[in-house]
């Protein structure tokens, strides 16, 4: 999540970019600005609010983004940028996301030159907005990426590599976390800890782009330590030719980062797979086999637990929250 909040300095620095004077954004003018809504975001490109001081345009007269996940629900993302009548210096860029129902978040990235307490102020909001709409970040994330880059989004990213190894444990066992979900031959959906010997699972039917099913043959378990986890966020999107309209599904995952994978460069350990490389996730639309993009990874201690592993009698794949990985 941190990653994700770094992208979003991007923003602001492009933003910054453009500004003429250093003034940031004051914590009462941050205040101010996240009550004021927009009437028609169809219409109202332009409004004046806090007596007429200060004014919000449409960022750059870019349409609004419309995001729909696998659950069907559309979500709309408007920018528009903020600044004081009479200057042309960004004080920040607002940001109104509207869900399904038409209930709308208002949230307001500050500029570079703002106090750190009102960047504070803004990652408790969106962190508060992302515990009421789930992927809220994430989403909000893949909108400023587009618009800013997505080369400009990994250059952000080096200064968090120097932070990835915490004190997490780097062993030889190739595992996963308890909780993640393994797919089930009847539909559902297992905790691995949980899967016993003989259960019927999907596994990856490579050659057809497809799932088969196939029995467990032996459960592995490993004892308690503060394992190393690497988590990896993938997404796959359907974008509309204007580039507006976004249909996107997100899987996640957890590994030790020794856990093999296949990309479409080859098979990789999960700590070593790059951001905006390809890997291999069911489609929860069709049961499909399809290349879905990984958007995020972060490696950290994943606390003191026990982590698993299986094998089947056919196959040499587990389908984990939707991601296709190796066995061993």
């Amino acid at each position: 999540m941190k990653k994700i909040f770094v992208l979003l300095f991007s923003l602001l620095n492009l933003t910054v970019l453009l500004a003429q004077k250093n003034k940031g954004l004051t914590m009462e003018e941050f205040q101010q600005a996240k009550t004021f809504d927009i009437k028609d975001l169809d219409k109202d490109d332009y409004a004046k609010f806090g007596d007429n001081k200060y004014i919000v345009e449409r960022y750059e007269d870019r349409k609004p983004y419309f995001i729909t996940g696998d659950d069907g629900k559309k979500k709309r993302i408007d920018l528009y940028s903020l600044s004081i009548k009479g200057e042309d210096a960004p004080l920040g860029t607002m940001i109104y996301y509207t869900t399904e129902t038409g209930k709308r978040y208002i949230s307001c990235i500050p500029n570079n030159f703002s106090d750190g307490k009102v960047w504070e102020k803004y990652f408790e909001d969106i962190h508060g907005i992302d515990k009421i709409e789930p992927f809220f970040v994430l989403k909000l994330s893949y909108v400023l990426s587009k618009e800013f880059s997505y080369l400009r989004y990994k250059a952000t990213l080096k200064g968090e590599d120097a932070n990835r190894a915490e004190a997490g444990t780097y062993g030889n066992d190739i595992c996963f976390p308890g909780e993640d979900l393994v797919a089930m031959a009847d539909g559902s959906k297992k905790m691995i800890k949980d899967v016993k010997l003989g259960d019927q699972i999907f596994v990856a039917n490579e050659a057809e782009h497809t799932t088969k099913v196939t029995t467990v043959s032996q459960v592995m378990a490993h004892e308690e330590k503060n394992y190393a986890l690497t988590k990896l966020t993938v997404v796959k999107s359907i974008i509309s030719n204007d580039g507006h309209d976004i249909a996107l599904t997100i899987q996640q995952l957890s590994a030790t980062p020794n856990h093999p994978m296949q990309t479409t460069t080859g098979l990789k350990n999960i700590g070593s797979i790059q951001i905006g490389e390809n890997i291999e996730s069911v489609n929860p639309k069709n049961g499909k086999i399809e290349e879905f993009k990984v958007w995020d990874s972060e490696e950290k201690a994943g606390g003191i637990q026990k982590v698993y592993n299986l094998e089947t009698k056919e196959g040499n794949t587990i389908i984990m929250n939707g991601v296709i990985v190796r066995q061993k």
